[in-house]
């Protein structure tokens, strides 16, 4: 468990690297704490409605019948804009099941339940899907649990012939960056990239590259980084005093802090791929 939460969202994994480079062991209040940040965001990672509409405007052929996966879907936000935009019947993946209640909570109350479901797991276990069963893999910020280049191998196995793979992930820009934001990522994710690097990986992973694109700035400020204010001041208020507590926030707002200076060397892109 530790080994996926170190890598399970970016604010969460820089907290827990830092963590376990202390020799420090994650208790369970830090474990809950991680929940309570996150349950309380209707995005756990940089993204917006109108990215995955655009994401989703490069995939072919999705009727009622088709079956979707949203791998890593946290409390749904983004399962939902796909839900409400397609016919097919959604299955959401996440290792939280706090998560998973939200999910499912937020799927009844759109009168989408009928056909989005969320269930209780591990990406980095078997898939409960069987092989050849989908049309469409999704996953917003959350393959880096397991690789960017281990998920597109491990994945293909669930999806039909024809079937596509859409996912997003952190991808440098630039050959060169600063020191400071380099060193920071490859301790935070050592997989992380440049965007041709990722598009060869798609390649040699049996897809089909379709479609890569950055995803706007206002997916971090706006949807991500400016909801998290209000939840800070919270859980700083709940938990008043309380160091882990006070860890946590820091580091997210070191992270924040950092993406604004370094927001030209970096980001999150949209990679979507057609396995052949």
């Amino acid at each position: 468990m530790t080994k996926v939460l170190l890598c399970f969202y970016v604010c969460a994994q820089n907290t827990f690297k830092k963590m376990s480079n202390e020799n420090k062991t994650i208790s369970q209040f830090e474990l809950n704490l991680i929940c309570e940040y996150f349950s309380n965001l209707e995005r756990q990672g940089p993204g917006s409605p109108e990215a995955t509409l655009k994401a989703l405007s490069f995939i072919d052929n999705l009727t009622s019948e088709s079956r979707i996966a949203d791998i890593g879907c946290g409390t749904g936000g983004q399962t939902m804009e796909l839900a409400q935009n397609t016919l097919g019947h959604i299955t959401g993946l996440d290792l939280f099941p706090d998560f998973i209640d939200l999910f499912n909570r937020n799927a009844y109350t759109l009168g989408l339940s009928h056909r989005v479901k969320g269930v209780v797991g591990s990406m980095e276990d078997a898939l409960p899907f069987e092989r050849e069963s989908l049309d469409l893999i999704w996953s917003e910020g959350a393959i880096y649990n397991i690789g960017f280049e281990q998920g597109l191998r491990r994945w293909r196995e669930y999806l039909k012939q024809g079937g596509y793979i859409a996912v997003t992930e952190a991808s440098w820009f630039t050959e060169q960056r600063p020191q400071e934001i380099h060193d920071f990522w490859m301790e935070a994710e050592p997989g992380i990239d440049t965007i041709p690097a990722k598009v060869a990986q798609i390649g040699h992973c049996g897809y089909v590259p379709v479609a890569t694109f950055i995803l706007p700035e206002n997916c971090w400020t706006e949807h991500y980084y400016a909801p998290q204010v209000g939840v800070r001041e919270m859980l700083l208020e709940k938990y008043a005093g309380n160091q882990a507590v006070i860890d946590f926030i820091s580091f997210g707002r070191q992270e924040e802090e950092l993406y604004h200076k370094y927001k030209a060397f970096y980001g999150y892109v949209f990679y979507i791929g057609k396995k052949i």
